[in-house]
Protein backbone atom coordinates (compact mmCIF):
# COMPACT_ATOMS: atom_id res chain seq x y z
CA UNK A 1 0.00 0.00 0.00
CA UNK A 2 1.81 2.96 -0.90
CA UNK A 3 -1.10 6.19 -0.85
CA UNK A 4 1.40 9.25 -1.61
CA UNK A 5 2.05 7.55 -4.90
CA UNK A 6 -1.45 8.93 -5.80
CA UNK A 7 0.14 12.35 -6.05
CA UNK A 8 2.30 11.41 -8.12
CA UNK A 9 0.24 9.57 -10.48
CA UNK A 10 -2.07 12.61 -10.95
CA UNK A 11 0.93 15.36 -10.88
CA UNK A 12 0.67 17.62 -13.43
CA UNK A 13 3.42 17.29 -15.84
CA UNK A 14 5.97 20.15 -17.66
CA UNK A 15 9.17 19.02 -19.18
CA UNK A 16 11.01 21.50 -17.48
CA UNK A 17 10.16 21.32 -14.33
CA UNK A 18 13.02 19.92 -11.48
CA UNK A 19 11.36 18.36 -8.43
CA UNK A 20 14.41 19.43 -6.45
CA UNK A 21 14.64 23.14 -8.11
CA UNK A 22 11.02 23.19 -7.10
CA UNK A 23 10.86 21.51 -3.79
CA UNK A 24 13.70 24.77 -2.43
CA UNK A 25 11.03 26.83 -3.63
CA UNK A 26 8.89 25.89 -0.51
CA UNK A 27 8.64 25.84 3.03
CA UNK A 28 10.23 23.22 4.99
CA UNK A 29 8.10 20.51 6.22
CA UNK A 30 6.59 16.94 4.93
CA UNK A 31 4.86 18.40 1.98
CA UNK A 32 8.48 19.27 0.52
CA UNK A 33 10.63 16.54 2.74
CA UNK A 34 13.60 18.86 3.00
CA UNK A 35 14.92 18.01 6.71
CA UNK A 36 18.00 20.63 6.39
CA UNK A 37 18.91 23.12 4.15
CA UNK A 38 22.75 23.80 3.97
CA UNK A 39 24.65 26.82 2.20
CA UNK A 40 25.35 25.19 -1.16
CA UNK A 41 23.24 21.90 -0.61
CA UNK A 42 20.18 20.37 0.95
CA UNK A 43 19.05 16.76 2.15
CA UNK A 44 15.46 15.88 1.18
CA UNK A 45 13.67 12.47 1.80
CA UNK A 46 13.23 9.94 -1.29
CA UNK A 47 9.54 10.06 -2.10
CA UNK A 48 9.68 6.75 -3.47
CA UNK A 49 12.18 5.44 -0.78
CA UNK A 50 13.64 1.63 -1.42
CA UNK A 51 14.17 1.57 2.59
CA UNK A 52 12.65 4.00 5.57
CA UNK A 53 15.20 6.33 5.75
CA UNK A 54 16.43 6.48 2.31
CA UNK A 55 17.35 10.32 1.65
CA UNK A 56 18.92 12.17 -0.70
CA UNK A 57 21.82 15.00 -0.87
CA UNK A 58 21.28 17.93 -3.57
CA UNK A 59 23.45 20.62 -4.59
CA UNK A 60 21.16 23.89 -5.27
CA UNK A 61 22.81 24.40 -8.64
CA UNK A 62 20.80 22.47 -11.41
CA UNK A 63 23.41 20.84 -12.80
CA UNK A 64 23.78 17.39 -14.49
CA UNK A 65 27.49 16.17 -14.13
CA UNK A 66 29.95 15.99 -10.82
CA UNK A 67 32.62 18.08 -12.87
CA UNK A 68 29.77 21.24 -13.17
CA UNK A 69 30.15 21.62 -9.18
CA UNK A 70 32.62 23.33 -7.38
CA UNK A 71 34.85 22.16 -4.74
CA UNK A 72 32.85 23.86 -2.07
CA UNK A 73 29.14 22.49 -3.07
CA UNK A 74 31.32 18.93 -3.32
CA UNK A 75 32.84 19.45 0.47
CA UNK A 76 28.95 20.45 1.43
CA UNK A 77 27.59 17.55 -0.03
CA UNK A 78 29.98 15.77 1.88
CA UNK A 79 29.28 16.77 5.12
CA UNK A 80 25.54 16.49 4.49
CA UNK A 81 25.86 13.04 3.81
CA UNK A 82 27.71 12.22 7.11
CA UNK A 83 25.40 14.06 8.74
CA UNK A 84 22.57 12.03 7.45
CA UNK A 85 24.41 9.07 8.47
CA UNK A 86 23.99 10.33 11.62
CA UNK A 87 20.81 10.95 12.18
CA UNK A 88 19.56 8.03 10.19
CA UNK A 89 22.15 5.80 12.98
CA UNK A 90 20.44 8.08 15.88
CA UNK A 91 16.57 6.90 14.78
CA UNK A 92 16.42 3.43 12.74
CA UNK A 93 20.23 1.73 13.80
CA UNK A 94 20.93 0.09 10.62
CA UNK A 95 23.92 -2.40 10.32
CA UNK A 96 25.11 -0.32 6.74
CA UNK A 97 24.46 1.70 3.87
CA UNK A 98 24.40 2.38 -0.10
CA UNK A 99 26.20 5.41 -1.25
CA UNK A 100 25.84 6.72 -4.38
CA UNK A 101 24.89 8.78 -7.66
CA UNK A 102 22.99 7.75 -10.45
CA UNK A 103 24.80 10.13 -13.28
CA UNK A 104 22.90 9.99 -16.59
CA UNK A 105 19.72 8.34 -17.55
CA UNK A 106 21.70 5.34 -18.66
CA UNK A 107 22.79 4.77 -15.41
CA UNK A 108 19.48 4.89 -13.87
CA UNK A 109 19.34 7.97 -13.30
CA UNK A 110 15.38 9.49 -12.57
CA UNK A 111 16.13 12.39 -12.69
CA UNK A 112 19.61 13.38 -14.84
CA UNK A 113 19.20 16.95 -15.22
CA UNK A 114 20.08 17.32 -11.18
CA UNK A 115 23.04 15.41 -9.97
CA UNK A 116 22.10 14.26 -6.63
CA UNK A 117 23.47 11.60 -4.07
CA UNK A 118 21.29 8.61 -2.66
CA UNK A 119 22.12 7.43 1.19
CA UNK A 120 20.50 4.13 1.65
CA UNK A 121 20.04 2.42 5.31
CA UNK A 122 20.76 -1.53 4.97
CA UNK A 123 19.84 -4.21 7.08
CA UNK A 124 21.12 -7.41 7.72
CA UNK A 125 18.04 -9.49 5.54
CA UNK A 126 16.80 -6.66 4.29
CA UNK A 127 16.75 -8.28 1.12
CA UNK A 128 13.84 -10.16 -0.46
CA UNK A 129 11.18 -11.01 -3.40
CA UNK A 130 9.46 -8.12 -3.36
CA UNK A 131 11.63 -5.99 -4.81
CA UNK A 132 13.34 -8.47 -7.27
CA UNK A 133 10.33 -10.29 -8.24
CA UNK A 134 7.37 -8.00 -7.73
CA UNK A 135 9.11 -4.61 -7.83
CA UNK A 136 7.41 -3.82 -5.29
CA UNK A 137 8.61 -1.99 -2.07
CA UNK A 138 7.48 -2.83 1.69
CA UNK A 139 8.22 0.15 3.63
CA UNK A 140 6.92 0.34 7.48
CA UNK A 141 6.87 3.71 8.33
CA UNK A 142 5.15 6.76 6.66
CA UNK A 143 7.06 9.46 4.97
CA UNK A 144 5.76 12.22 7.18
CA UNK A 145 7.05 9.97 10.23
CA UNK A 146 10.53 9.23 8.66
CA UNK A 147 10.39 13.02 7.92
CA UNK A 148 9.51 14.07 11.70
CA UNK A 149 12.52 11.39 13.25
CA UNK A 150 15.09 12.70 11.04
CA UNK A 151 14.46 16.33 11.49
CA UNK A 152 14.00 15.61 15.55
CA UNK A 153 17.71 13.82 15.52
CA UNK A 154 19.93 15.82 13.11
CA UNK A 155 22.84 16.55 14.52
CA UNK A 156 23.29 19.83 16.27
Amino acid sequence: WSPWRMNYIKRERTPDTCIFCDAVEHEDGSENLIVKRGKLAFMILNRYPYTSGHVMVVPYAHVSTMDELEKETLNEIMTLIRESIRAIDEVYKPDGYNLGANLGSAAGAGIAGHVHFHVVPRWEGDTNFMTSVSKTRVLPEDLCETYDHLKDNWPK
